[in-house]
């Protein structure tokens, strides 16, 4: 039996009628770029998310940028992030050269721990990032009460405000992984002043090519981050601001237009699969399951377990055996060679790094069979039991 890590082919040929439906119109009407498409997947991305505004984009990386820029970073100013999340969320710090300071991840969300906050704000501190790594959300409350023990204050949505000195601090979202997850019933995305997301071919809700969006419920940055997509402008050849080209291509909104009728129905397949890898591999004492936590709706865009001194071993174990895996980190932000000058060494973030070195990604996709589920188990049982 072979059991890929992802399988996209098996989800196109489901939907690949109207896929093609929606990809002759364009061709037709050659609107290549921003066009009817792309405002129909717009709508209804926001409309799954309850929120007001949402612009397609080039990417989620430059929709990482984006939310910065829009939000004044620039120079001087330092950007709390996850120090266990890919490097494109650190990219938007970068790209608005603010510097990125990073925090331990919590060891059972994996996400970023609000009890090592604080420790981490100085006067300069601007924003901070909640990504809702591997599909499952960030503690925002978590967060919010670690602004609130040393004054900061939310005057409005992800705007908080420190009512001693005056400094502010935006709380902004990374969705890359995290479509239609929930954080104590309530979609992410609307949960900080901004978000972003990405429609990496390889996401839950993912394109065919390079896509991502902004989201917001501020009707002010709504129109900022709107013209930043299109070089600073509102009205052709009138640039008000500065901007870039960060336009999503037509394209890219027919597939996403199409994909996301899918979109519901996909998560709870993965939910469902997750459940079967909770029940095939909860009694294996010698890996470790993750955990759903109790205000999350996890949407396992991964699903990662942790192995002890064995994950690579494992890994090329299932590999001979045909299974796909992946690793999510394997090397994090403070140890990566471009933010070498940050002055980090190995130990500063230890769940970080025991989960680089033990993390091992099965697969996960909407199709997966019982069967192959079944094999994978048996497969992780077989090698441990060697």
């Amino acid at each position: 039996m072979q059991v890929p890590f992802l399988d996209l082919k098996i989800q196109y040929q489901q939907i690949k009628d109207e896929l093609w439906k929606e990809l002759s119109e364009i061709f037709e009407n050659t609107s290549f770029i921003l066009g009817k498409k792309v405002e129909a997947f717009e709508k209804a991305f926001a409309k799954a998310h309850n929120a007001e505004y949402c612009y397609g984009v080039s990417s989620g990386t430059d929709g990482n940028h984006m939310v910065l820029w829009a939000l004044g970073i620039g120079p001087g100013d330092e950007v709390i992030i996850p120090a266990n999340t890919f490097i494109a969320t650190a990219w938007g710090a970068t790209l608005c050269r603010a510097k990125p300071v990073f925090v331990d991840c919590h060891p059972e969300s994996y996400n970023i721990d609000p009890a090592k906050i604080e420790s981490a704000i100085t006067n300069k501190t601007r924003a901070i990032v909640a990504v809702h790594l591997y599909g499952q959300p960030a503690d925002i409350d978590g967060i919010k009460e670690a602004l609130e023990t040393i004054n900061f204050i939310e005057k409005e949505k992800g705007v908080f405000i420190n009512s001693k000195t005056g400094q502010v601090i935006y709380l902004v979202e990374d969705c890359a992984q995290a479509h239609l997850s929930e954080y104590k019933g309530n979609k992410v995305g609307t949960l900080g002043v901004a978000s972003s997301w990405s429609f990496y071919p390889g996401k839950n809700l993912g394109a065919y090519g390079e896509a991502g969006a902004v989201m917001t419920n501020n009707e002010e940055l709504a129109k900022k981050l709107k013209m930043i997509r299109d070089h600073g402008s509102e009205e052709k050849y009138i640039h008000k601001i500065f901007g870039h080209n960060y336009r999503m291509e037509e394209f890219q909104g027919a597939v996403l237009s199409v994909k996301i009728r899918y979109l519901k129905k996909w998560t709870e397949l993965r939910r469902a699969i997750a459940e079967k890898y909770y029940r095939q591999l909860g009694k294996f004492d010698f890996i470790m399951l993750p955990k759903e936590m109790s205000y999350a709706k996890h949407v396992y865009h991964l699903f990662v377990i942790q192995v002890n001194d064995k994950r690579d071993e494992l890994r090329k174990f299932m590999s001979t055996m045909h299974i796909g895996t992946g690793l999510h980190y394997p090397i994090p932000l403070h140890l990566q060679p471009c933010f070498k000058y940050l002055g980090h060494k190995r130990g500063d973030f230890p769940v970080t790094e025991g989960l680089a070195q033990k993390g091992l990604s099965l697969p996960m996709f909407p199709e997966l069979t019982n069967a192959q589920i079944e094999y994978v188990a048996t497969t992780i049982k077989k090698f441990f039991e060697r």
